[in-house]
């Protein structure tokens, strides 16, 4: 008997108790289609990371931090809340004071690879408004050095660090605040910043804002690795928003933390051997997203999980389905042997049952989570994900799904290893006598 043929002979005899294939092959199911939804969903997430990651463009881009700070950065960005309180070190202070000294930045900068490197600048503002109206709006402003460092926009262009003019970079969430309809049309439009002058603060706390009007650029397409989450803005406002803030404060008591800056993507980790002999970690975009994917994949390892239990369930139905097969069919094996079939062809039939059930389980599984899929990612992008169009909840991997189901289909053979081995052991003569 060929292959084939033991393929459609055993698909027949599967349906020959259709009730009990039917409860296997759910069992099998609900196994697959929990671990292959969760894979979907985890190459949803990871797609649209990757692309925002793609937008960004900053494979080199880095937040450098004294070490003294390094870990107390990385404990807020990582959400952690079990970091031990620390004693106070005379030497390094708190991490708030652990300045960036311009030799140090000149140290920094000098090492190979760093193509850039620049004093990122802490800038409190306080609201900011469209030229010419009254209606103000708390803001938070940031300015990062250009290098392969870039955003998707809805509409203008990104800022240029080179224009002495000052320039803002705004999201599309400002346009209804605004009164604006189109990112097109923000895009020109003068805004009004004010920033505290932290020296006149402490004397005339009432009157001590200073105001610099801007002109939109850009404006950013929505997305989860937005610059921080704050507007981006040119060198030259940075410049001088931090002017203002700084105007007659003591340089001793400014505090410079942050550095940002781009390095070539291939030196990262020789540029990280080099700052940390000066005494400084750094931070890039893979770090934050990594945080991001480990958040997601710890949830889905536990659908996972599940998954996992429910085959272990469907396992032990297809042992005990192949056993009573093997029991209602011992007169047919003994014929079969009686006529010429081997043990080694009499395993190989009831192993295939046991196979075509991890399959056709999984089959279901991968139609069924397909029909859901699809119709959430509709659902999904025409409410509450109506600003992110790029964000699919699920993405369906035809590799990861066929490598699914062959593992399954694996499953399922050890499953039915014990009763097809049952089942070529039977004497025909002592099968034929079997009632």
């Amino acid at each position: 008997m060929k292959i084939l043929d033991l393929i459609k002979t055993a698909n027949h005899n599967l349906f020959r108790n259709k009730t009990r294939t039917f409860l296997t092959i759910l069992a099998v199911f609900i196994g697959s289609f929990t671990i292959i939804l969760s894979n979907a969903i985890n190459s949803g997430v990871n797609d649209f990371i990757d692309k925002q990651v793609a937008t960004i463009g900053g494979d080199g881009f880095i937040e450098v931090f004294p070490s003294a700070m390094y870990e107390q950065v990385s404990g807020m960005m990582s959400g952690s809340s079990s970091s031990k309180v620390k004693e106070y070190n005379e030497a390094t202070g708190s991490y708030l004071s652990a300045n960036i000294p311009e030799e140090d930045m000149e140290k920094l900068r000098a090492v190979d690879g760093v193509e850039n490197l620049e004093i990122f600048h802490m800038l409190s503002t306080e609201w900011m408004r469209l030229d010419g109206e009254e209606k103000k709006f708390d803001v938070s402003v940031e300015y990062f050095p250009e290098g392969n460092f870039n955003v998707d926009l809805s509409a203008g262009r990104m800022t240029d660090s080179n224009n002495s003019e000052y320039e803002i970079l705004l999201t599309e969430d400002w346009l209804e605040p605004f009164g604006i309809s189109s990112a097109e049309d923000l895009v020109g439009k003068d805004v009004e910043i004010a920033i505290k002058q932290n020296a006149k603060c402490y004397l005339t706390p009432n009157d001590c804002l200073a105001t610099v009007k801007a002109k939109v650029i850009g404006v950013q397409a929505p997305g989860i690795l937005s610059v921080s989450g704050d507007l981006h803005i040119n060198e030259a406002l940075d410049s001088k928003l931090y002017e203002l803030a700084m105007e007659n404060v003591p340089e001793s008591s400014i505090q410079n933390f942050i550095a940002v800056g781009n390095v070539e993507p291939d030196k990262l980790d020789s540029v990280r051997e080099k700052f940390r002999e000066i005494g400084y970690e750094f931070i890039t975009i893979d770090d934050t997203v990594g945080m991001i994917r480990t958040f997601f994949d710890v949830i889905l390892i536990v659908f996972n999980i599940f998954g996992g239990i429910a085959l272990l369930a469907a396992a032990i139905g297809i042992i005990n389905t192949l056993y009573m097969s093997v029991q209602e069919r011992t007169r047919e094996i003994g014929l079969e042997k009686a006529l010429g079939m081997s043990k080694g062809k009499i395993f190989l039939e009831f192993s295939i049952e046991a196979i075509l059930l991890g399959f056709w389980g999984s089959v279901i599984g991968i139609i069924l989570s397909m029909i859901i899929g699809y119709s959430a990612n509709a659902l999904a992008h025409s409410t509450f994900l109506s600003d992110f169009p790029t964000f699919n909840l699920v993405v369906f991997n035809p590799i990861n799904m066929a490598i699914i189901t062959l593992v399954i289909m694996a499953i399922a053979f050890v499953a039915g290893t014990a009763p097809a081995r049952q089942a070529s052991k039977q004497n025909p003569i002592d099968a034929l006598r079997y009632e």
